[in-house]
């Protein structure tokens, strides 16, 4: 019997240390593996990289537009200018125009 007190008494005084040592446990792995953890933070910030790269090209992007924009506007662009090129983009013609077609490798320019 004394065997069995001694392992009953050693268990009782392991419990608390063991409950300890789990909650420690808990608390370091939630740290690193939880979801805000270290894993997840480093996550996060790779994704912030990607956003900031986005909106530095989506800005790019805005800047051109604006100064195409810009171009068109009536006090800076030539109206018959903005008419010719415009149908030579979408190859269109007005019905009232004169089309002279060229032979196959004669190109005009």
């Amino acid at each position: 019997m004394s065997i069995g007190r001694a392992i009953k008494r050693r268990t009782k005084a392991a419990i608390p240390s063991v409950v300890l040592l789990a909650i420690a446990a808990y608390f370091g792995w939630s740290a690193t593996q939880g979801d805000r953890g270290l894993q997840a933070y480093a996550h996060q910030q790779d994704q912030l990289r990607l956003a900031q790269l986005d909106l530095s090209r989506t800005n790019t992007d805005v800047d051109v537009w604006e100064r195409r924009v810009s171009a068109l506007r009536s006090t800076r662009l030539d109206p018959d200018a903005l008419d010719e090129r415009a149908r030579a983009m979408l190859n269109l013609a007005d019905p009232t125009d004169i089309v002279v077609m060229y032979g196959q490798g004669k190109k005009l320019f």
